[in-house]
């Protein structure tokens, strides 16, 4: 998800979510029988705790962090929580499971009854809890397959009950088309024509993409275009054999020509988001494609194999063929020599990269580096962002990104004083939403 991370890789350690819930003050106006007969009194039941695990307590931030934006509600979260067992994948998935199906035939009962904000807000809810056990679930198993395509449901019918304007998008992409949203601002937002398109990662989501950024910048009068490439969580759905590729140049080429060829799009000012993973992608693109007119990092990442032997914590391409770990191989290892949870990432990770071990696995993240002649010719303003508690690699990797980059590149380093310093600033989206899209309208003031 390794020292403070990418959603959801075998890999950094993150700052728990733990905090003590203080006892609910004295009752002074009740008498001592009252006190004797009711000394179990409590202002409720849900405790603010986390997991001792540092990767699924990251994922329970992450999913907290999109209350923000009406992606979860922070009791719904806790009381989850409590079902869950530490460390234990299958029981994630099945909780969350749950949750979504019954907030999902909440939204659909209200909407029945006419009541279509909340009927949107519900099927927004349940689309990303459908996100959460679809996380959890192995992309060798159907259901991985099946949660994300009701998370893609539930977001529709919630765009739908809102009256927000999303179309869905197949761009090209030889005979496998690749999943994407166009959203229009309304009419009187902003200035007409802008756009941002906005890339996720490793394991994030279109649908979790519009509730972290894309309503922010809707608001803003920004029209929007969410996509997705091989290997990505939306495309699995689809094609769940497709691997990764690194010359996300190509997909990123797909999604501007489509974005150019809209009617009232104004080519002055289209911008580029990647978080997490996609802060390579969107690097990688923009160093190919000078039609991006402004970039945002979130983090920046200019060679992935170096960002993620950080968080093993060491080379597995440089490991003995005898001590090389295969797909054959996850199933036959016993627990105490790799945690299910992390034999789980393992496999996904070998999976969406096409390769049959540990080893090779690595080997192909060789592949995935934007060098620095490339990074020169990034000539559009660039905004690059990390977390300070992200760890030494993102870290560095951030400070080269703002010495190699060709044009005007700024910098935001989120702190834990603003509750934002972990990866892709999931505990504090408010804020990550506006530092970056600040910077964007006085880009595109110019």
């Amino acid at each position: 998800m390794k020292p403070t991370h990418d959603t959801g890789l075998p890999r950094r350690s993150f700052l728990a979510c733990a905090a003590t819930v203080m006892a609910a003050p004295a009752v002074t106006n009740c008498s001592a029988s009252a006190k004797e007969h009711d000394s179990d009194l409590e202002r409720g039941q849900l405790r603010v705790a986390g997991f001792a695990d540092a990767e699924m307590d990251f994922q329970l931030i992450r999913q907290i962090g999109t209350a923000r934006y009406g992606g979860a509600s922070l009791g719904e979260c806790l009381a989850l929580a409590q079902r869950i067992t530490n460390a234990d994948p299958a029981s994630w998935v099945r909780e969350f499971a749950a949750a979504a199906a019954r907030q999902e035939a909440d939204a659909v009962a209200r909407a029945g009854r006419g009541h279509a904000l909340s009927a949107h807000e519900q099927y927004l809810v349940a689309s990303n809890s459908y996100r959460a056990a679809e996380y959890y679930a192995s992309i060798a198993d159907a259901e991985h397959r099946r949660h994300g395509l009701q998370s893609r449901a539930c977001f529709m019918a919630a765009m739908q009950a809102g009256g927000v304007a999303c179309e869905v998008v197949n761009l090209p992409w030889g005979q496998t088309p690749l999943p994407a949203y166009y959203v229009r601002a309304p009419q009187g937002t902003g200035s007409p024509g802008r756009t941002l398109m906005l890339i996720s990662g490793y394991d994030g989501t279109l649908e979790e993409t519009w509730i972290a950024y894309g309503r922010a910048a809707l608001a803003r009068g920004y029209n929007l275009f969410l996509f997705a490439g091989p290997g990505q969580m939306d495309t699995l759905r689809f094609y769940p054999s497709m691997s990764f590729v690194p010359e996300y140049e190509q997909v990123g080429k797909a999604a501007l020509d489509h974005v150019l060829s809209r009617p009232g799009t104004d080519a002055r000012r289209v911008a580029l988001m990647g978080i997490s993973y996609g802060g390579y992608f969107a690097t990688r693109i923009a160093a190919h494609d000078a039609r991006v007119t402004a970039l945002i990092a979130n983090s920046p990442i200019v060679d992935l194999h170096a960002y993620m032997v950080s968080f093993v914590g060491f080379d597995p391409a440089q490991m003995p063929p005898e001590q090389d770990i295969r797909l054959e191989d996850l199933d036959r290892l016993p627990p105490d020599a790799m945690p299910l949870q992390q034999r789980e990432m393992l496999r996904n990770l070998m999976l969406r990269m096409g390769r049959p071990s540990f080893r090779a696995t690595y080997e192909r993240l060789l592949d995935y580096r934007v060098d620095d002649a490339s990074l020169a010719g990034i000539r559009c303003p660039a905004l690059a962002l990390v977390g300070s508690g992200e760890g030494k690699e993102p870290l560095a990797q951030h400070e080269h990104f703002l010495h190699r980059v060709g044009g005007p590149v700024a910098s935001h380093v989120f702190t834990l004083e603003e509750g934002a310093e972990g990866h892709c600033q999931t505990a504090n989206l408010g804020y990550s939403a506006a530092v970056s899209m600040d910077w964007l309208d006085e880009v595109f003031a110019l």
